[in-house]
């Protein structure tokens, strides 16, 4: 926690750093605005990092307007962070055409001895550009936030994916597996925002329910009321959960022992078999790869356990909260993983970054002989933001493989 800490605060500090002598320094004269936009520039840094660090200790009722404030401004100073960057190629011509100037002092009438002396119109021309461009990161900043929480904070959106599974029984086509992953409840997403998904869940008609990790962000005792809407879902063949690495931030136990009290299956290391009419196939789940880490006896992925002693020719559907799990899936001849994690990316161009660490940000990808859905998640972590990903609940469509 205290090398999480450092990076975070490190992060701010080079972030605010370059901000402020930008936004800041670039655009004003020295004197009491400076000042004062200055401190304003340090508040403004410590609010994020207060908003990670305070959801250890602070209760869910102080930690939600900080929440609130401080992941807002973080994702207003990334992307007013992005703009300027852009804009930094517009900044060095429009300087080296004003150099070419002649330095010249602005024309003023003579006025008294002590009267200001006049300022280079080079200088007044430096402020100018400098307060254009940070106006133009700013606007570029409020409005991509403001866009990115609408996304956030409304309905997902209902994604039909049809998956052709070698060896499904035909009496099985159309199975409707409803997935989505990452609500992240928190002091800031839950209520009645949870309980929507909940009533769109339903209104699929699911054969069966899966929510692939990364349910919480919080205890049961903070969050219980922002998670009984579970117990309300509704699918033939009942609802199932596997652990994401979030889960693992908690007290795990707990949350494993009231998923199972609202009704939810929790898949751990194991498979159920789904069936309908005479066709037969397996749900397995299995622990979130940071599991093992976690220091809880009998905690980590082991997808020989969940598969053992299967009938090779039942095809099987694994629950698995980190699409890199997928290579583990692909040795074992799994027809179809699902999984979440990765957000969609949630606040755009982090996507490429996630590329680094996972083989496929959203949708469906193949893998061998193994197909791979990535739903980009239902809720949000850190800022209330969301840019180039929508929320979503995947209805995924069972049918036999030609």
């Amino acid at each position: 926690m205290i090398a999480f800490a450092a990076v975070v605060a490190l992060a701010m500090v080079l972030l605010h750093s370059w901000l402020w002598f930008r936004l800041v320094r670039s655009t004003t004269r020295p004197g009491r605005a400076r000042r004062w936009l200055t401190a304003a520039t340090v508040v403004l840094a410590l609010l994020p990092t207060a908003a990670v660090l305070g959801r250890r200790s602070l209760p869910l009722p102080v930690q939600a307007p900080l929440d609130w404030v401080g992941y807002t401004w973080l994702a207003v100073a990334f992307y007013a962070f992005l703009a300027l960057l852009v804009l930094e190629p517009v900044r060095w011509v429009l300087r080296a055409l004003q150099r070419r100037r002649p330095a010249v002092v602005d024309a003023i009438p003579p006025g008294p001895a002590d009267a200001p002396v006049a300022e280079p119109a080079d200088v007044s021309r430096r402020l100018f550009l400098a307060r254009s461009l940070a106006v133009t990161a700013g606007v570029a900043a409020v409005g991509t936030v403001g866009y990115g929480s609408w996304s956030a904070l409304s309905a997902p959106v209902v994604r039909r994916v049809p998956i052709a599974l070698a060896g499904l029984d035909p009496a099985l086509a159309g199975y409707r597996i409803v997935t989505f992953s990452d609500g992240h409840l928190s002091a800031t997403y839950g209520g009645r925002r949870f309980e929507r998904l909940v009533e769109m869940v339903n209104e699929q008609s699911p054969d069966a329910v899966a929510v692939v990790g990364d349910l919480v962000d919080g205890e049961v005792a903070e969050l219980r009321r922002d998670a009984a809407p579970l117990a309300d879902l509704v699918s033939r063949d009942g609802a199932y959960f596997v652990t994401g690495n979030h889960e693992y931030f908690v007290d795990t136990e707990a949350w494993l022992r009231h998923l199972d009290g609202l009704g939810m299956q929790v898949l751990r290391n194991e498979r159920v078999a789904l069936r309908r009419g005479t066709g037969t196939f397996d749900l397995a789940g299995i622990d979130d790869r940071t599991a093992a880490a976690s220091g809880l006896a009998g905690h980590g992925a082991d997808l020989d356990a969940a598969l053992d002693g299967r009938d090779d020719a039942v095809p099987v559907v694994l629950l698995a909260h980190q699409p890199v799990q997928v290579e583990q899936a692909r040795r074992a001849g799994v027809g179809l993983q699902l999984s979440g994690h990765t957000h969609g990316g949630q606040l755009w161009p982090f996507d490429y970054a996630v590329r680094l660490d996972q083989p496929a940000v959203e949708g469906l990808s193949r893998h061998g002989d193994t197909q791979l859905y990535v739903t980009s998640g239902a809720g949000y972590w850190g800022p209330p933001v969301r840019v180039g990903a929508r929320p979503e609940i995947t209805v995924v469509e069972l049918q036999p493989a030609p």
